[in-house]
């Protein structure tokens, strides 16, 4: 275990920076289901859904374990605000889009620890087992003010399964079209009044089809089936030690085996290994002031065997973070300190390195009757890029019962990542961060089991870091251009949310309707529509429950010129679930149910229609 991790044998009765991971309650999974929610990430404590100012959405444990979605990336996309582009099928490289910002400019986090790349950028979407989720948080807007870099478009909080409970074993099984197989057991609950735990295990794969199609050329098509094996676990536990203190611990490992096409005539493949630890605790020290104590560490590892080569490229992460919430009334206060160290080891030369980042935060979270208001600001300290200074500033009133509006205003950055800093012949060391200014208004209504919502937003980005065919200050070692802050953009939009209940119905449905835009060119951000959105209805009888699903997104171009398009698509799934006893139902999902054939990437395929069956027992 490296040494970050063992202050907590000392001070584990201090506590977690995310105290209430395991409470967060979960609604309807058709009903936009953040109703009677409680959000941990919006505002690193739980609030209730309906006092969080920033827009937000809630993927329950309900929808997840009826789904029957391949990928936790199939999942996210049904989501308001988020597109996705993949090469090839469930497996291969994936990325996400939230509010027309890049992959890179979203920060993602697994019960609290940040996972990713710090060569790439971003998270490895392909290797976050989705049999190991209880339920995700998504915070759409800059959030750099609480968590530092890469939190420009938004959060997404990944939450491993719960050990509340009485216990209990879980256990499902499935297959499907291209070779699907799914398996997932567990067991989780309390063992005295004082401790709690939970175990999974699970393993899919898929055999696949080739993730090119001819027109990629003879240098990149392959006729070969890309398929895909993943194995995860994952573990908690917690513990109260007393009235006041509790503590725990939780554990997820992953390891992903997956095919891709480089060339003709060879085995193209990824092995990728992701790992999160975390040992917390928290304290109540006096009636209005709770400190935790968060020590952590995760890990992103790749190994490439292509006809190009074989490389590793790993990155280890190691955070503490103590977090003090002062309770000032209905108020709170909340100051963070917090040190994160990336490291970096490669086989390829001149890559790897380590850089440390200490972090200094103070919010402020204000209720008075029909107001509610915060204030944040943070200074993160970079021992390669300097130092950043990050502000957020929001307002909502709420109209009556059921209306109310919110106004923000806030300032992000994401960090350049090691290969925009050292690759060879494409980095450059003196690269600086993005930054982005964020403005947004939006009205929402919430009556019973209806909820509407409107949000525009402006996010306006400099120093953007791209490719430039002609690099400015490395012209010698440099001759095919390389990373350099030049680009400006603006992505802005009008994101709309609807969600009712009508008898034994439920209907929820999104659009987005943005304007992603490179500034610098005046042309549309690669691979982002200017419309899309989602449509879904669920009926209910008895024991059966069936449902529709669309999926419509407008064009997009896959390239930065605007030279080669993306048509728009609409996908059409249909999935039902029938409960076979009080614990065990069996559920059905027919994906792109209509075989339309569409592209998320130029020239690399997508599944046609495809079906899954499966039995889940202990899920309710």
């Amino acid at each position: 275990m490296n040494s970050v991790l063992k202050p907590l044998a000392i001070g584990l009765a201090v506590a977690a920076a995310f105290p209430s991971v395991s409470s967060a309650q979960t609604a309807n999974a058709v009903v936009a289901s953040t109703a009677s929610s409680v959000i941990i990430t919006a505002g690193r404590q739980a609030q209730a859904a309906k006092d969080v100012l920033a827009d937000n959405a809630v993927i329950t444990a309900e929808e997840i374990a009826q789904s029957g979605a391949a990928t936790i990336v199939d999942l996210l996309q049904q989501q308001r605000g988020i597109e996705i582009a993949r090469n090839g099928g469930p497996g291969t490289n994936s990325a996400l889009f939230m509010r027309g910002g890049n992959n890179s400019q979203i920060l993602v986090l697994v019960d609290g620890v940040r996972v990713g790349s710090s060569t790439t950028g971003g998270a490895t979407w392909s290797n976050i087992p989705l049999n190991q989720i209880d339920h995700v948080e998504i915070v759409y807007g800059p959030l750099s003010s609480l968590y530092g870099a890469d939190a420009m478009s938004g959060v997404i909080q990944i939450f491993t399964k719960k050990t509340a409970g009485a216990l209990s074993p879980t256990a499902a099984v499935g297959v499907g079209s291209y070779g699907t197989r799914k398996m997932q057991a567990g067991i989780s609950g309390s063992i005295s009044n004082s401790l709690s735990f939970a175990l999974n295990a699970g393993h899919d794969e898929n055999e696949g089809f080739s993730a090119t199609k001819p027109g990629a050329g003879i240098y990149t098509y392959n006729p070969d089936k890309d398929g895909y094996k993943l194995d995860s676990f994952s573990a908690r536990m917690n513990l109260q030690i007393s009235r006041d203190s509790e503590a725990g611990a939780s554990y997820l490992k992953s390891r992903l085996n997956a095919q891709f096409d480089a060339g003709p005539s060879y085995d193209d493949h990824n092995v990728q290994n992701l790992e999160t630890i975390t040992l917390h605790g928290k304290t109540k020290i006096s009636d209005i002031w709770t400190a935790s104590l968060q020590v952590a560490q995760s890990a992103d590892q790749t190994f490439t065997d292509a006809s190009y080569g074989q490389s590793q490229i790993d990155t280890r992460q190691s955070f503490i973070t103590l977090q003090n919430d002062i309770r000032i009334d209905k108020d709170v206060l909340q100051l963070i300190a917090e040190r994160r160290e990336e490291n970096v080891a490669t086989t390829i030369a001149g890559l790897n390195g380590q850089r440390r980042t200490g972090s200094l935060a103070a919010s402020y979270v204000l209720k008075r009757d029909a107001h509610l208001a915060s204030a944040s600001v943070r200074y993160d300290n970079s021992s390669v890029y300097g130092s950043n200074t990050t502000g957020n500033l929001a307002y909502g009133y709420r109209l009556s019962d059921a209306w109310r509006v919110n106004a923000s205003y806030g300032t992000s950055f994401r960090a350049p990542t090691f290969n925009e800093l050292y690759y060879p012949g494409y980095g450059v060391a003196g690269n600086k961060p993005e930054s982005a200014k964020n403005a947004e208004i939006g009205v929402y209504y919430e009556l019973g089991d209806t909820q509407l919502s409107a949000v525009y937003y402006q996010n306006r980005a400099t120093d953007l870091l791209v490719s430039t065919y002609v690099c400015p200050v490395e012209t010698a070692t440099h001759p095919y251009g390389c990373a350099y802050n030049v680009n400006q953009a603006t992505m802005s939009g009008l994101t709309l949310g609807a969600a009712t209940r009508l008898g034994d119905w439920s209907l929820r449905g999104s659009l987005d309707l943005q304007d992603p835009k490179d500034d610098t060119t005046g042309l549309r951000l690669a691979r982002r529509s200017k419309q899309h959105g989602t449509l879904a209805a669920e009926y209910v009888v008895s024991a059966l429950k069936l449902g529709v699903e669309t999926v419509l997104s407008g064009n997009r171009y896959d390239d930065v010129a605007n030279k080669k398009m993306l048509p728009g698509y609409g996908l059409l799934n249909l999935y039902g679930t029938y409960a076979l006893t009080r614990d065990l139902s069996l559920i059905g999902r027919w994906n792109n149910a209509l075989n339309k054939d569409y592209e998320l990437a130029k020239n690399y395929a997508t599944p046609g229609s495809n079906l899954y069956v499966g039995l889940n027992y202990g899920f309710r």
